[in-house]
């Protein structure tokens, strides 16, 4: 009994003490996310061979930006040297296209303009040696994070491959998510993308993660959610699973002492802590059958806890599916009422050119 309640006291601790919130310091967990994916390119692009080309992409399914894909490109050449494209106007709808101060930022980092470096074509270009791998690897992840606006890396999709298609290896980039276990490159080199997945039975799913450890029994279960692998799940340096819902982010993290799976998200941040806004998030937690809502500096988290003992796949996509469709509606909604920034608001990703228009892309960070 004394056991039961230690775990009980260590469970209220986890769940309630505001000072650690679920999510810690939201702009320093995306920061080192950019970091470690900086770190792990400059590895692949020195190991990156003679004729190999790696794609980074801005996911649009992911990042809302419809048809617009915004990418960059890089290919090992001879002598030790890459040569890397970054796109253009010329490749991006009318709506999206990067209005002239962006166009200045972009060269301002190091990009020569479109048709300047040979082979570059309507793309901005650069040749640098692979000695200079570090800064082309910062000069990348600040296009895709300041020009592009991509609010995090786990949003980034990458895949190396050769002049006829083939798919070939390269180490991981991070939370980014390698499309070459779901690139099937055939005889003629032709590039057939095939995502993964099905749903199954819970049954099925139940005897699946039966005699796995938590971390695995919940990568399993989100897998299933998201139709895709555990392999392929968007997971940042913390450990936490990342999942897109509308214009808000939803994490999962799992915790061992006590047993422990935190289904959260910063609903919004830069938000001025206020007597009324504590009045509001307690009055919408009493209305939560699960979970609650809490402000902690200025950031607004919603939390739903799923016990690690006695795990069922079944609390757990309930929970996940209760934060998706909860964060992308009280991001709205409290935004409307109390300010603050969405994590993916509308001046979180690049503006539509609008004439005369002077202000610059807006990005999350």
């Amino acid at each position: 009994m004394a056991g039961d309640r230690d775990d009980a006291a260590s469970f209220e601790s986890a769940l309630f003490d505001d000072e650690d919130p679920v999510g810690g310091n939201l702009k320093e967990k995306v920061a080192e996310a950019w970091r470690d994916f900086a770190r792990h390119l400059v590895e692949a692009l020195r190991d990156l061979g003679n004729g190999t080309t790696l794609d980074l992409t801005l996911d649009p399914t992911a990042s809302g930006t419809g048809d617009a894909v915004y990418s960059i490109q890089v290919t090992g050449e001879d002598g030790d040297q890459l040569a890397a494209t970054a796109v253009s106007n010329a490749d991006l709808p009318a709506a999206y296209r990067l209005d002239r101060t962006v166009i200045a930022e972009i060269v301002a980092l190091g990009w020569a303009p479109p048709g300047v470096v040979a082979g570059s074509g309507e793309s901005f270009g650069l040749r640098v040696g692979k000695n200079e791998s570090p800064q082309l690897s910062r000069l990348i992840m600040r296009t895709l994070r300041d020009i592009y606006g991509a609010p995090h890396p786990a949003f980034l999709t990458y895949l190396a491959h050769d002049a006829e298609g083939r798919v070939a290896p390269v180490p991981a980039l991070g939370v980014a998510r390698s499309l070459a276990s779901i690139v099937d490159a055939d005889g003629d080199g032709v590039v057939d993308v095939v995502r993964t997945g099905g749903a199954g039975s819970l049954t099925e799913l139940a005897e699946q993660t039966e005699d796995l450890a938590l971390y695995d029994k919940v990568t399993t279960v989100v897998a299933r959610l998201m139709k895709t692998t555990p392999e392929e799940l968007p997971i940042d340096p913390d450990g936490d699973i990342g999942i897109r819902s509308g214009s808000a982010m939803v994490f999962v993290r799992v915790r061992d002492n006590p047993p422990l799976v935190d289904v959260f998200s910063p609903i919004l941040t830069e938000v001025e802590p206020t007597e009324r806004l504590y009045v509001k998030l307690s009055e919408l937690t009493n209305r939560m059958p699960i979970g609650r809502l809490y402000c902690t500096n200025d950031t607004v988290w919603a939390s739903v806890p799923v016990f690690g003992r006695d795990f069922q796949a079944t609390h757990l996509m309930l929970a996940v599916q209760v934060m998706t469709g909860l964060a992308d509606e009280l991001d709205d909604r409290l935004h409307g009422e109390f300010g603050g920034k969405r994590f993916f608001g509308e001046g979180d990703k690049p503006k539509p050119a609008i004439a005369g228009e002077s202000e610059r892309t807006g990005m999350y960070l």
